[in-house]
């Protein structure tokens, strides 16, 4: 099967940059299905039997739901990176390459004989982008990471946990977080990057080194420079924080939770004349968020009683309109039929030649004079869809 894509729009910001994606899984496709979404031609060269993530998840007629979303916005080619030919034309890819991302172990592009160095000699002003678990470099440099591996040595997963819980473990966050992270630190760097090398007609291409632990590990705010200096090692938080109070999340009497966030000093006033304790405002205890941190379980505890007396609908309104910031903890369902969603075109319905009608997320960024829909150009392909587009027209190689 083969097909011709249409263009990317001129009012996307990287439309005209090209890119190769040499992933799998989760945190190259990530990377580049951003780059996709912003304009960029990005073809996803796969192994002949396809990206491992196809067979992920659920299914219709064979084909993965998710890489509807994953895929989006791809020219998906096949070669076999093992063989002489695929070689070959991985190089010549390159040669018209603006840059590349790639996921596999560190060292195994170089054992293909497709490495910087080698790439670099086809195209001295590529950008690469490699995303690993651990960087090129370091002692645990070989060690094989997914995902899960990534959130639990950068700190995050310690952070997961409810304080003094020790029958069962951190819970993950639901998705593979660490990949994702990895993904947009990519993105980010090869746009950077490409950005120096179109600014100088003599720039070498740059090497962009990614990983999940680091990824992670960039978003422990202050917790490192306080460890340096005192000694101290922030332990979990459960669902509050303790730099700020009253925010947690309550028990609402229909089973949902409701996340509130009254923290400063007006919020809290009102916070509290909605729920019906206005004395507890007055209270010197409570007077400042210092002196409310320190008596945060007396407030939880309030806030707790009144909403098991709403559902979480309920409770929600009745903040919403005293602007206390709240929300109840939401599931997909209400996501999709949120109308606040659906306004901002978070929600999208596409066709796809796939699978039938499916929803898309909206890329997550919105640009004057482009529709979301518009930057939503095509649904993840069968792999190798583009073939013939790719190498006949694109690489203009003979029809075999």
């Amino acid at each position: 099967m083969s097909a011709t894509p249409q263009g990317s729009p001129a009012t996307l910001p990287l439309a005209g940059l090209k890119v190769l994606e040499l992933g799998h899984y989760i945190a190259a496709p990530f990377a580049t299905r951003l780059l996709a979404d912003l304009g960029a031609e990005v073809i996803k060269v796969e192994p002949p039997e396809g990206d491992p993530v196809r067979g992920w998840g659920s299914q219709v007629d064979g084909h993965a739901v998710w890489f509807s979303v994953h895929g989006r916005n791809k020219l998906s080619v096949t070669l076999d990176l093992k063989s002489a030919d695929g070689k070959a034309k991985l190089r010549r890819l390159a040669a018209r390459a603006d840059a590349l991302v790639e996921n596999f172990r560190p060292g195994q592009l170089e054992r293909y004989g497709l490495g910087p160095a080698d790439l670099h000699q086809v195209n001295p002003r590529l950008v690469i982008a490699r995303i690993s678990g651990y960087g090129q470099d370091g002692p645990y440099r070989d060690k094989p990471a997914f995902g899960a591996i990534g959130e639990a040595m950068g700190g995050l997963r310690h952070l997961t946990a409810s304080p003094g819980q020790t029958e069962h473990p951190p819970p993950r966050c639901g998705v593979s977080i660490s990949d994702d992270l990895a993904g947009m630190y990519a993105a980010m760097g090869l746009v950077a990057a490409c950005w120096q090398v179109k600014g100088d007609p003599a720039a070498k291409g740059r090497v962009i080194d990614v990983d999940l632990v680091g990824s992670v590990f960039s978003l422990m705010e202050g917790m490192l420079p306080e460890y340096g200096l005192f000694g101290w090692v922030r332990q979990p938080q459960g669902a509050a924080i303790k730099t700020a109070a009253p925010t947690n999340t309550y028990p609402c009497a229909d089973g949902k939770w409701l996340c509130i966030a009254g923290n400063s000093d007006l919020i809290f006033r009102r916070l509290m004349a909605a729920i019906g304790r206005p004395e507890l405002a007055d209270e010197p205890r409570f007077a400042n968020n210092a002196a409310r941190c320190e008596n945060v379980a007396e407030l939880d505890a309030a806030i707790a009683a009144w909403t098991r007396t709403k559902t979480g609908a309920e409770a929600e309104s009745i903040l919403d309109a005293a602007e206390v910031p709240c929300s109840r903890l939401y599931d997909m369902r209400d996501c999709a039929e949120d109308p606040h969603f659906r306004a901002r075109g978070l929600v999208l319905p596409v066709q796809d030649p796939l699978l039938g009608e499916v929803l898309h997320p909206a890329a997550p960024f919105r640009f004057d004079g482009v529709s979301a829909r518009e930057m939503v150009r095509w649904t993840g392909p069968a792999a190798g869809a583009h073939n013939d587009h790719v190498f006949l027209e694109l690489l203009k190689e003979p029809a075999e």
